[in-house]
């Protein structure tokens, strides 16, 4: 991985190639996995080498991925990695101009379709977890008065929050310490709603 943080997506032909149903099955497939080969990540996503081949390919012209030194003798595979810790997709990049205004909403509703599906499979193979597991996952609902400020402000102490443990992870990961490490997706959405 060549840059650290986030990698902020602000135009609409990133956007509309990095929303794509399968190539964002496969970026956070890629994400997980840290490197792997089309053939491994086909396996995940249950499509043909060909195609996801050809997804990684368009992920990678627009900066999301790059390739990766391969991790096996075979020089045939091509290895790829996500080129930034994440991506960043920001409102206000696209209010300009109503097909800009489309094509995120567009964007941020599959994001969220997709992480709704990741929920409800968890849901669906919550009996496989173990107690423990299921104990510690958190389903809240929180309903608050806010100003927008006070909403950035706990936007942001929730991102410093998350990015220290997810550096404590990555270092206990990195000195061996996988025991009971699992995957954990965590998504917060905060909104403004009226009733």
């Amino acid at each position: 991985m060549t840059a650290k943080g986030s990698r902020p997506i602000t135009d609409v032909g990133t956007l509309k190639a990095f929303a794509h149903p399968l190539r964002m099955k496969l970026y956070r497939a890629l994400c997980v996995a840290d490197k792997a080969t089309a053939s491994h990540l086909a396996d995940q996503v249950d499509e043909a080498v060909s195609l996801v081949s050809y997804h990684l390919r368009k992920l990678a012209e627009h900066g999301l991925i790059e390739e990766a030194e391969p991790q096996s003798g075979d020089g045939r595979e091509r290895w790829w990695q996500p080129s930034s810790e994440g991506v960043s997709i920001r409102d206000g990049d696209f209010r300009d101009a109503p097909d800009k205004a489309a094509v995120h909403l567009a964007a941020t509703r599959l994001f969220h379709d997709q992480r709704a599906e990741m929920y409800r499979r968890y849901l669906d193979e919550r009996a496989t977890w173990s107690a423990e597991w299921n104990a510690a996952a958190p389903d809240s609902e929180s309903l608050l008065r806010l100003t927008a400020a006070e909403l950035d402000a706990l936007r942001q102490e929730l991102i410093a929050l998350v990015r220290k443990y997810d550096e404590r992870g990555r270092s206990a990961e990195a000195a061996g310490e996988t025991e009971g490490r699992e995957h954990v997706a965590l998504h917060v959405s905060g909104f403004p709603f009226r009733v």
